[in-house]
């Protein structure tokens, strides 16, 4: 069957169009105005330092992973249950991602495990913000003071959420954003890395320009410019940054929608937790999502896998994610494991993400939700559209 309701779907703001014909009609194709004004936004709206825009969150992690100074014998500590290119970022520089278990509440990193996955090769702790709900920076943070550790926030999925009151993007001395197109705010393919350090930052603007001193002399600070130190070709184009721009613009509007797309579904597949028939994430107290994703954990994996196939053939399409990076080809031959991750091995099994997108009309999102109580409810014996609180 042909899917009438997606995964996900990009949304186009409204003055899109606008910004990118004045890229067409002769603006800089690089690092323009309207990366400038895309920066200026960020900082503001985030409070974060320098906003330096990237090709991809994966070049935002890659910068700060140079800017962390790793390398062959080094250790990054950071959770399992992650997107590769948490990991990949390390790996390159020949440093060793030790991974351990997130939370059961969150599927964030379990910063109760911190301390003891810490050793004298210990060099960073990276921390990715799940489903755009903040990690427990303070604790993260106190850890990493008292080793003298720095903190990378992988903040791929958390544009607009907060952690008492501060903005994702502000709480580490590094950070990384992503506009890719399943993101809330996109550009198509896009990130950023957030330099909160001061003394991070000439050495960012750096790596970002091939590792040429170029900022500095457009900045009057030096008389030429030449390569001075590693680098890569970090700049996001002015197109992408017409997208951008006007997306950011557009947060607000962006944010409460997919806020309520979450506690619609939140309110309406309540009472499968109540049958301990599934549940959904948590946000803890102190925290504000960003409703950049809703997922269910489901019994088990058959149960996973049946609820998917079954949304799929009613034009409905749902996804899992992700394979442990511990238990992956590459994370065992990279990485290493401290402790038991049981909570990640057995969540990552039951995980099922529902549709989440900013056109998705209240209408076909109530479609999903009957369509996964009836599922889940024939699953424990009921008929479809009877409750399923009797059973737990």
């Amino acid at each position: 069957m042909s899917v009438s309701i997606p995964f996900c779907k990009t949304w186009t703001a409204p003055l899109e169009a606008e910004y990118v014909a004045q890229v067409l009609n002769g603006e800089s194709a690089t690092d323009g105005q309207l990366a400038e004004s895309s920066s200026q936004l960020l900082e503001e709206r985030l409070g974060v330092g320098r906003v330096l825009l990237t090709p991809s969150c994966t070049s935002a992690l890659e910068l700060a992973a140079l800017l962390c100074e790793l390398g062959p014998g080094d250790e990054v500590v950071m959770p399992s249950f992650t997107f590769p290119a948490t990991a990949n970022s390390v790996a390159r520089t020949g440093a060793t991602p030790v991974f351990i278990d997130v939370r059961a509440d969150t599927m964030n990193i379990d910063e109760q495990l911190i301390p003891a996955a810490l050793t004298e090769r210990t060099k960073a702790i990276f921390v990715m913000h799940y489903g755009g709900v903040v990690c427990e920076m303070d604790a993260i943070n106190d850890n990493a003071a008292q080793r003298g550790l720095v903190v990378v926030e992988d903040a791929a999925q958390g544009i607009d959420a907060s952690y008492h009151g501060r903005a994702a993007g502000s709480l580490a001395p590094l950070a990384a954003f992503s506009f890719h197109h399943t993101k809330s705010v996109t550009c198509g393919e896009g990130g950023a890395l957030c330099v909160n350090d001061p003394a991070l930052l000439e050495r960012a603007e750096t790596i970002r320009e091939h590792g040429t001193n170029r900022k500095q002399f457009l900045r009057g600070a030096v008389d030429k410019y030449t390569w001075v130190d590693t680098g890569t070709s970090g700049l996001l184009n002015e197109l992408a940054c017409a997208q951008l721009l006007a997306q950011l613009k557009s947060l607000d509007e962006i944010t409460t929608r997919r806020r309520a797309i979450w506690d619609r579904y939140a309110a309406g597949l309540a009472l499968l937790e109540e049958a301990g028939v599934a549940r959904s994430g948590q946000i803890p107290d102190g925290c504000q999502g960003n409703g950049h994703l809703f997922y269910l954990l489901v019994q088990d994996s058959d149960t996973r896998g049946r609820l998917i196939a079954y949304l799929r053939e009613r034009g409905i399409a749902a996804v899992f994610h992700y394979v442990p990076l511990h238990s992956s080809p590459q994370g065992r031959r990279v990485g290493r494991v401290s402790g038991e991750l049981a909570v990640t091995e057995t969540l990552s099994e039951r995980l099922v993400r529902l549709p989440v997108f900013h056109d998705l009309t209240v209408e076909d999102q109530q479609r999903v939700i009957d369509e996964v109580l009836g599922f889940l409810a024939d699953r424990r014996g009921t008929r479809s559209g009877e409750s399923v609180a009797g059973g737990a």
